[in-house]
């Protein structure tokens, strides 16, 4: 595949540097001869949680991670780049992919034919299979990414100004698409490239109903053959695939396992019990005070360790009292002890600072040794000092207030005691109110959330993880957050072409609103992932796109010999 650019595919490109973890090797990462068949039983990353949509119209976060098999993207993580390739990259960031790690995935090229206008041009030959009663089997055209692109357009369920820097998108011939830009934005390949909402789906799906999952069609190298809400998502291979892998100097048709199945599971007993049976293949999210008990009783378990792509916090809505005070907001960070929260509670396997900027994003991410004092403060155990703020703001008898939290994560029924624990020795009592995952969204969706909300965000990419949270009217800003400077500094970002300026926008605005304390911010865990030595051409990645794995799945294959010998 060829690519022509006269401008650089992300003019925000981070050189990253990311290597092996000690657990893996390139010993390790490396396979046999591919198989076709047999199936692959997943717990996902996300696998406390059943699919939210499958319609990315809704713009639910997850639809990607569940839809992303059968609906494709314009471009894609480039997994020739990946460590077990003999590449730099991992592949596990929710929703960053380096431009050196982008290949076109139903964009065959594109280029910038001015500063304003971008020419895509689609592979020939892609087919959507028939799906009776809902479409006939025909080729992909460019109609259908301008269809998809205006359907996400006027949705009412749109993030703001989400698409609004592309003032039109036509098919100037049947394998064309031009997007016209009225300004750049640096995000643009990941909002309507690769991105959440990115999936191109065809008009026929939306006409019988793009939200039941029966109607699901897509050009991927995987159909929706069945979906058992809270318990189970199963694919089953699509046979006239179009796309290849190169594997030992030979081209092989994707995808390689017949059947792919996730399993939601809610306990996390009954996860790693699954794994260690057998029962799972690979199970993506493992806590740390589990990895070393499932080693010793699963010793063939193969291991990846990785830094955790989501921010951990406690949101404070700040149009509500008392949380409108800055005092009071820095007191309850201050009030809580971050560093035994790493060594105890996470067992030395966190990072006191890695949120809102990851430490992978190199060029963005400033460590806490080089922050202002008044930063690192807020990192620092100080209970008397968080009295007097309290005191200095009218609150010395401390006030109570509720937080509400999803009950499908045991990390957070976890640790949200233990936050509150910290903060009622300063006076601040919490009413810790658990939702099931789809009320707990909708209130932060709807901006009905209660004046405490406790989460994980996904960091996203360098200029996201701050638009998200901070710009007024952003979905995921639970805390509110409305200031007119900072959108007009996030405006001036996203629209700068050189990157180290861009860089320095986003360096000063991340300082900023640490100082604000719209949160408690709170450690970074790590991640450990498993997987049985049965599945091959795998080394522990995780997303090729945003929160979408299916590039990696199709290229795994199951060695079905090893895995009888292996007594499964």
């Amino acid at each position: 595949m060829k690519t022509v650019f006269s401008y650089p595919l992300r003019m925000c490109a981070i050189a990253a540097t990311l290597t092996l973890t000690p657990a893996l090797t390139q010993a390790q990462a490396q396979a046999g001869k591919p198989q076709y068949g047999g199936k692959l039983e997943i717990g996902t990353v996300y696998s406390t949680i059943s699919a939210l949509s499958w319609d990315p119209a809704d713009f639910a976060w997850k639809v990607n991670h569940d839809a992303g098999g059968v609906y494709e993207q314009l471009f894609a993580g480039d997994l020739t780049k990946a460590i077990r390739n003999g590449g730099k990259h991992r592949f596990v960031a929710d929703a960053w992919l380096p431009s050196d790690a982008i290949r076109g995935e139903l964009a065959e090229s594109w280029k910038w034919t001015t500063p304003l206008r971008l020419e895509v041009k689609l592979r020939k030959g892609i087919m959507y299979p028939e799906k009776p009663g809902v479409m006939k089997a025909r080729e992909l055209v460019a109609e259908d990414v301008v269809y998809s692109f205006n359907r996400l357009e006027k949705s009412p369920k749109k993030i703001p100004f989400y698409l609004d820097h592309i003032t039109k998108a036509e098919a100037t011939d049947a394998h064309t698409v031009v997007f016209n830009f009225k300004e750049y934005n640096a995000e643009w390949d990941y909002r309507f490239g690769w991105g959440y909402y990115s999936a191109i789906v065809p008009k026929e799906v939306v006409d019988a109903g793009a939200s039941n999952w029966k109607n699901v069609n897509g050009t991927g190298p995987y159909l929706l053959t069945d979906f058992t809400q809270g318990n189970s998502n199963t694919y089953t291979k699509n046979p006239n695939y179009w796309d290849k892998e190169k594997i030992g100097g030979q081209q092989y048709k994707l995808p390689f396992v017949d059947k792919i199945v996730y399993r939601v599971i809610k306990d996390e007993a009954t996860q790693h019990t699954a794994l260690r049976t057998g029962k799972l293949d690979i199970l993506e999210a493992i806590r740390w005070n589990a990895a070393d008990e499932l080693k010793k009783n699963a010793p063939a378990l193969k291991w990846s360790r990785t830094l955790g792509m989501v921010g951990t916090y406690l949101a404070m809505r700040v149009d509500t009292k008392p949380f409108d005070d800055v005092r009071v907001r820095r007191a309850l960070n201050m009030a809580i002890n971050k560093q035994e929260i790493v060594s105890a509670f996470y067992g030395g396997n966190a990072e006191l600072f890695a949120f809102p900027q990851h430490p992978d994003y190199i060029g963005y991410y400033e460590p806490l040794s080089a922050m202002p004092e008044s930063v690192k403060e807020l990192f620092t155990y100080n209970p008397e000092k968080a009295k007097k703020l309290l005191a200095e703001a009218g609150y010395p008898n401390g006030f109570s207030f509720k937080v509400q939290v999803t009950a499908s994560s045991p990390v957070h029924s976890d640790l949200l005691p233990l936050i509150a624990a910290y903060l009622e020795k300063v006076g601040v009592k919490i009413e810790i109110q658990p939702m099931e995952y789809p009320a707990f969204l909708s209130a932060m969706t709807t901006r009905t959330n209660a004046a405490g909300y406790f989460m994980d965000n996904g960091h996203t990419n360098p200029t996201t993880t701050i638009r998200k949270n901070f710009v007024k009217g952003q979905v995921w800003n639970p805390s509110q957050w409305s200031d007119p400077a900072l959108d007009k500094k996030m405006d001036v970002a996203l629209a700068e072409r050189d990157e180290g300026k861009r860089q320095a926008i986003l360096k000063e605005m991340t300082r900023e609103m640490l100082d604000k304390a719209p949160y408690i911010w709170l450690p970074t865990a790590y991640n450990f992932t498993a997987w049985w030595p049965w599945v091959q051409n795998y080394n522990g990645e995780l997303r090729a796109g945003a929160v979408r794995p299916w590039p990696i799945y199709s290229r795994i294959w199951v060695d079905q010999d090893m895995k009888k010998k292996m007594g499964f």
